[in-house]
């Protein structure tokens, strides 16, 4: 918390779960229903939108700061691991990582970009693998990006390189 009892203020890099790695661009009250409202206003370049988040409710709508060192090495731990595919039906499956995607949860992320990778060698993946592959390295890629403060391209390869460690020791 700061000085004004805002947990995150002007500047700060943010996760939101659906959208991933925002900006707090500023701190304003509006109107709703004849109620005062104080909303974070959060940017999201990559997306080209704006979103508001009313403070009372940033906790609950997970919002949250960028993932510490720990949950960083955690999810790159995560990368090197071996690919869990379950035998379920890939609708059912994709359904469960797009929720994993969308926890906004930086391991959950990383365990959808390790089930999903795929290696030189290995079999091409679907179009709808392919598209939540992507998906899901791209918000981890952002995350890592804003916490090393580094642009995405750099950050992916950081990620790759853990996956390739993983690949080469499977």
């Amino acid at each position: 918390m700061n000085k004004s009892g805002l947990e995150f203020t002007v500047g700060d890099n943010v996760v939101y779960p659906a959208h991933g790695v925002g900006q707090v661009q500023g701190i304003e009250t509006q109107t709703v229903a004849g109620f005062e409202l104080e909303v974070y206003v959060i940017t999201f370049d990559h997306e080209k939108m704006t979103l508001r988040v009313p403070t009372a409710k940033a906790r609950v709508s997970g919002l949250r700061s960028l993932a510490e060192g720990n949950v960083v090495a955690q999810a790159l731990t995560t990368l090197k691991g071996r690919a869990r595919v379950k035998r379920t039906m890939w609708s059912r499956r994709a359904q469960e990582y797009e929720a994993k995607i969308n926890s906004g949860d930086l391991v959950s992320i990383a365990e959808v970009v390790r089930d999903l990778h795929r290696a030189e060698n290995q079999p091409e993946q679907s179009y709808s693998e392919r598209q939540l592959y992507e998906s899901a390295l791209d918000r981890m890629a952002r995350e890592v990006a804003a916490i090393e403060r580094i642009d995405r391209d750099a950050a992916i390869v950081i990620l790759n390189k853990s996956l390739i460690k993983a690949v080469a020791a499977a």
